[in-house]
């Protein structure tokens, strides 16, 4: 199959059924689309499949274009943006799709199927149970015309097939797994129009790719099959026919394919809990795609470093530890003001005014999620839960140890560094035996960040008050 596109001149899409939130396979799969195309200096196009209409709600279009805009993922042409080859809905292209209809029943490449969704089953039953591949057996093909005419009497609404060659061999260059061959006769007569007037996926979405100038498809590998079809529908018309390339699929922690009805990781699940869209970028670009940088890289970086022939055929696992690394990246890539504005949603005004930017620079190395900075703000500026190991530090320190401790805090005016120093020398403890007891009295945990960074957002009259509580303890 010729490759119709150049670098100058690339042009991709991403064209969902907008049926549930963005799971994550497919966002990898518009992720590559368009880092293939911004990384040319081509045009990326995002096109709706609705035709499902029972299962695409306005509110799923809706958290899909938001979801992607929030991804970093910005295109030419679109439903909301209009274009030199929309519309951009298939509902609004119905008839657009009549006038190819007719040509292929014109030529006779294509003819009405009677044939009921229980013959269908019965006769894939069969088939099934003689250990054949299902395929439609060719039941309406010569149907003469009078028959055609009594059934549509009948009230019997046809669907409308696409006559496949009886013999030949088509050869498919596949721009991630290479050439690959299909037989036609194992294909069999497949639907392009539904018995309601629908289009069916194999027919529309070819055409559309061919009227809309796409030359380079990228989609999962469970596509492999749709393809021949596609390419036979797009010759009969005449239409020019993509390069195509199949992404091996994004398996979930089960070791099943995600899929956005089967408890999938949404991209907009991922925002709610606070994950940055830079780390998801980061994270979903190498799933699959080898880059030579291993470090943090920023949109355009991804796009210029991206190359079809460095997508990798292994199918890829969602790993959440790979993920929270590039968040950590993502978040130390942030200064203050952006750090801030990040979590300030989340804190729900638990950082005093004035204390923003230091809570920030103090914090910041420790958390992933706004929810840590939210228990954070709680340790630094209301009352924190002691966990078992710091409750642990805590009575592992003695009495003595506690009073000195409240003592020197007081003399030294809550400057932290005084403080401790004073502290060694007047309680003889030194190293984690005095710095442990502190931070689990001070913070209810036993890890965190620096205490001279947190003490002050404490205060000193915070610090005193659980300096005595811990004396309590001991």
């Amino acid at each position: 199959m010729a490759q119709y596109y150049t670098t100058m001149n690339l042009k991709s899409r991403f064209a969902p059924s907008p049926t549930g939130y963005l799971h994550l396979g497919n966002a990898r799969t518009a992720l590559f689309a368009w880092l293939a195309a911004r990384g040319a200096g081509g045009t990326f196009i995002l096109r709706l499949e609705d035709t499902d209409q029972q299962r695409s709600p306005e509110i799923y279009e809706k958290a899909l274009l938001e979801d992607l805009r929030w991804f970093g993922i910005d295109w030419d042409e679109g439903p909301d943006r209009g274009g030199d080859h929309g519309p951009y809905r298939q509902m609004e292209r119905l008839a657009i799709y009549d006038q190819y209809y007719a040509r292929l029943q014109a030529s006779g490449q294509a003819y009405p199927c009677y044939c009921s969704a229980d013959d269908l089953a019965a006769e894939r039953a069969v088939q099934r149970s003689a250990g054949k591949a299902p395929r439609y057996g060719g039941h309406c093909r010569h149907l003469h015309a009078e028959v055609r005419t009594e059934r549509e009497a009948a009230g019997i609404r046809p669907t409308l097939r696409f006559r496949v060659p009886d013999q030949g061999i088509l050869p498919v260059s596949d721009l991630v797994w290479g050439e690959r061959h299909y037989a036609l006769a194992d294909l069999g007569d497949f639907v392009i129009r539904r018995s309601d007037g629908s289009p069916a996926f194999f027919f529309a979405n070819a055409v559309d790719d061919a009227l809309m100038g796409v030359n380079l498809v990228l989609r999962g590998e469970d596509h492999l099959t749709n393809t021949p079809r596609q390419i036979l529908i797009l010759q009969a018309l005449g239409l020019p026919v993509p390069g195509y390339g199949h992404l091996p699929l994004l398996l979930g922690a089960d070791g099943q394919p995600l899929s956005k009805r089967y408890g999938a990781v949404s991209l907009r699940g991922l925002r709610e809990a606070g994950y940055l869209a830079p780390a998801v970028l980061n994270y979903l670009a190498r799933l699959g795609h080898h880059y030579s940088a291993t470090g943090f890289l920023d949109s355009s970086a991804l796009a210029q470093g991206f190359a079809l022939t460095q997508i990798s055929r292994a199918p890829s696992h969602f790993d959440m530890v790979q993920l929270q690394h590039w968040q950590h990246e993502a978040v130390q890539s942030l200064d203050d003001a952006a750090a801030w504005n990040w979590l300030a949603p989340h804190l729900q005004d638990k950082v005093p005014t004035g204390q923003e930017m230091h809570f920030v620079a103090a914090v910041r190395a420790n958390i992933l999620l706004p929810a840590d900075a939210l228990d954070w703000a709680e340790r630094c500026f209301a009352s924190p839960t002691v966990d078992a190991e710091a409750a642990g530090a805590i009575t592992g320190a003695s009495p003595e140890f506690w009073s000195v401790a409240q003592a020197t805090l007081r003399a030294s005016g809550g400057d932290y560094r005084l403080w401790t120093k004073t502290l060694q020398q007047a309680s003889g403890q030194r190293g984690k035996a005095l710095f442990m007891p502190l931070r689990a009295a001070l913070t209810g945990l036993t890890h965190g960040p620096e205490l001279a960074a947190l003490l002050p957002l404490i205060g000193e009259e915070r610090a005193l008050t659980r300096l005595h509580a811990a004396a309590q303890r001991s």
